[in-house]
């Protein structure tokens, strides 16, 4: 087990108490309720050798293989060295997972933070409870496109709630991102709009705010229900939709 008292600043990215912790600890495949633990959040670094399962010569620690939060260390380590720009993912490996994994980085080469920035996504819903893998209730892009809806809508009904939200996906919201598609290419076809350098620059600030991104579509939204005489509008919004939010409006 990796020795949490050699950790002193853990607890520094997912800002939770100690109990908090122990009950997602507890959730999410760590072992707080083994006896003979010196703190029940102490994560392991080898587990002994399962059947049906990888393992490899551990030495004197025997057959097993690494503990799950020091095998992603390992990798970071090996393949992006002690400090990193962004530690990312669903927001349900921001603890344990990125918690514990940061530790041990720390632990090993000094440097604090692991990560400058941690970002962390909500969790799609789909009826009351998660979509998941496990629980088989996966909605797939392929199967929304087989059935007629188009790609850039899917993505803007994904854009529509900040990326750190949970949030239920529903049939409605892709109908209304393909409303909105819909109004944004009738926009960008006609021959002048608003300001385009004006939208940009509104865009940019949202993005730059956290990935505020329905901040980001409500300004876009704005642009293509008013009129204005900037003819190279049109043109520049198309651009910038593409290389801003990957979506393709021509």
């Amino acid at each position: 087990y990796f020795d949490l008292t050699h950790a002193p600043a853990f607890g520094y990215e997912s800002r939770l108490n100690r109990e908090t912790m122990l009950d997602l600890f507890d959730e999410r495949g760590g072992d707080p309720r083994r006896p003979g633990k010196r703190d029940p959040l102490d994560p392991l670094l080898w587990r002994g050798a399962r059947e049906d399962e990888p393992s490899w010569d551990g030495r004197t620690l025997g057959a097993g293989r690494p503990g799950w939060h020091i095998e992603c260390t390992a990798i970071a380590l090996r393949w992006l060295g002690d400090r990193i720009d962004i530690q990312g993912g669903g927001s349900d490996l921001q603890f344990p997972h990125h918690e514990m994994s940061s530790a041990h980085a720390e632990c090993l080469t000094g440097e604090h933070p692991f990560a400058s920035h941690y970002v962390h996504a909500g969790m799609i819903g789909l009826d009351g409870g998660k979509m998941s893998k496990s629980k088989g209730n996966l909605i797939f892009v392929s199967k929304l496109r087989g059935t007629g809806v188009d790609p850039m809508a899917i993505r803007l009904a994904l854009l529509a709630d900040h990326y750190r939200t949970d949030r239920p996906w529903t049939d409605t919201l892709a109908k209304v991102g393909q409303h909105r598609l819909e109004t944004w290419r009738e926009g960008v076809a006609r021959v002048s709009g608003p300001s385009g350098a004006e939208l940009l620059a509104i865009v940019r600030e949202r993005l730059a705010n956290d990935l505020d991104t329905p901040g980001a579509l409500a300004a876009i939204d704005m642009w293509a229900q008013t009129t204005g005489a900037d003819t190279a509008s049109p043109s520049m919004v198309t651009s910038m939709v593409d290389a801003l939010l990957g979506i393709e409006l021509v």
